[in-house]
């Protein structure tokens, strides 16, 4: 028989639709970071809808980072500026579950930071250069409980040397989750020192490499010393996606 072919529907209770609605206003930018929204009761009556209804909605929106509530407050619950905190949440449970295998989120660190570096190398200051250099120099002073934090902060240098705030977002998330997920691998790794000595080089290669301007080759100096340090970590036949950046 021809005609149109219709899939089936989905009941949508009240609260989703409240949420729906809220959200499209702070995406529109009808209500900004700041703004508040209504009080319980005058959302009762704006929806139609019962006290549990209208918190189960809250409650969702603040689960999301979109709002923050206090059950009974008076002046009603505040929107809140945008956070990554939201975004990492949810990439982390993604990772938790399997959806997303460690081999994926190292590829799109590997391509988001080469992104980053391109910029960089072109639109970095001088200061964010000293910056970067400095967070080298505490690479190399740094023991196995805080060389991490050095290298997270020559990378978020990087990231806000690219002027790209999509950008610094992701990278942040995006790395945080995969050194999540293996933290306590790299701490029993027998060469941990080794893989220390090893990315301050590649650091510093990719750190000469924006000094002089050249973005191709600190991207993929960086794409090389990402692959030298998770490849070990990365189940032997999901490789070769990571081989195919190296390229």
């Amino acid at each position: 028989m021809g005609g149109p072919r219709f899939e089936p529907v989905r009941t949508v209770r009240a609260y989703e639709r409240i949420v729906e609605q809220i959200e499209e206003a702070i995406e529109s930018g009808a209500l900004g970071p700041g703004a508040r929204l209504a009080s319980e009761r005058e959302l009762m009556v704006q929806f139609s809808v019962s006290r549990s209804t209208v918190r189960e909605a809250l409650r969702v929106l603040q689960s999301r980072g979109l709002v923050r509530s206090r059950p009974g407050d008076p002046n009603g619950a505040e929107v809140l500026p945008f956070s990554p905190a939201a975004l990492h949440k949810s990439m982390t449970t993604l990772a938790r579950v399997a959806e997303l295998s460690l081999s994926e989120l190292v590829q799109f660190r590997m391509v988001l930071d080469a992104a980053a570096l391109l910029l960089a190398a072109r639109l970095r200051t001088e200061e964010q250069l000293e910056e970067m250099a400095a967070a080298v120099e505490r690479m190399k002073e740094a023991d196995r409980d805080t060389f991490s934090d050095a290298d997270v902060a020559f990378h978020d240098v990087v990231a806000r040397a690219s002027g790209n705030k999509l950008i610094q977002v992701c990278t942040d998330v995006v790395r945080s989750v995969v050194v999540g997920l293996i933290a306590g691998k790299i701490a029993a790794a027998p060469d941990e020192e080794a893989l220390m000595r090893r990315s301050i080089a590649h650091h510093e290669e990719v750190l000469a490499a924006v000094r002089a301007g050249d973005g191709p080759l600190a991207a993929r100096l960086f794409r090389r010393s990402v692959y030298d340090y998770y490849a070990g970590y990365v189940p032997e036949e999901e490789r070769i996606a990571l081989q195919a950046l190296l390229e």
